[in-house]
């Protein structure tokens, strides 16, 4: 049943490396949550990639490291039990994802969404999404290559329901990145 949902969940990190010689392991955090996501008493599913069987892991303890969360799972030891989780992706159950305000997205939320004009022109399907903050930027596949459009309201209205982001981008926006035509 894990295996079914494994892609309906929320990668919130991924295992970088090991920590010491107490079974800690450094995870590379992809969430805007780590108090929450890697704090004691956490539940993370992980599993190693690309598709090995899913383990329901729990945080023991945890800290920050040279910015990124250090953390402990029940039942780890030693820096020999912590080496298997390396590479490892760390997430958790949709369901589980905090609400955000208003013009504010999760990116696996806008991750495949269609991008097209206000005329109705298809530019392509956002492949992933660069940035943070005020400076956001949507990679878009188009049938010619990748085009980068800043995500902002002054000219995207995103509809999350209908896997749909609708552009009206300055002049000459999209044409700067290359062609997006075929």
């Amino acid at each position: 049943m894990l295996a079914a949902t494994w892609d309906a969940m929320l990668l919130v990190g991924i295992v970088a490396r090991t920590q010491g010689i107490r079974g800690e392991v450094v995870v590379n955090a992809t969430t805007d949550f780590i108090d929450e996501r890697f704090g004691e008493g956490a539940e993370l599913f992980g599993r190693p990639m690309p598709d090995g069987p899913i383990e329901k892991l729990t945080v023991a303890r945890s800290r920050m490291h040279l910015g990124r969360p250090a953390v402990l799972f029940d039942g780890v030891a030693s820096i020999n039990d912590a080496e298997r989780f390396t590479g490892w992706e760390l997430r958790v159950p949709a369901e589980t994802a905090r609400k955000l305000p208003p013009h504010v997205y999760y990116h696996h939320e806008l991750v495949g969404c269609a991008v097209r004009t206000v005329q109705g022109d298809e530019v392509g399907t956002v492949a992933s999404v660069d940035g943070d903050g005020a400076a956001v930027r949507l990679v878009v596949t188009t049938a010619r290559g990748q085009v980068l459009v800043p995500l902002t309201q002054a000219f995207c209205t995103v509809d999350v329901g209908a896997r749909c982001i609708t552009i009206d981008p300055p002049e000459g926006l999209l044409e700067v990145n290359g062609g997006w035509r075929a």
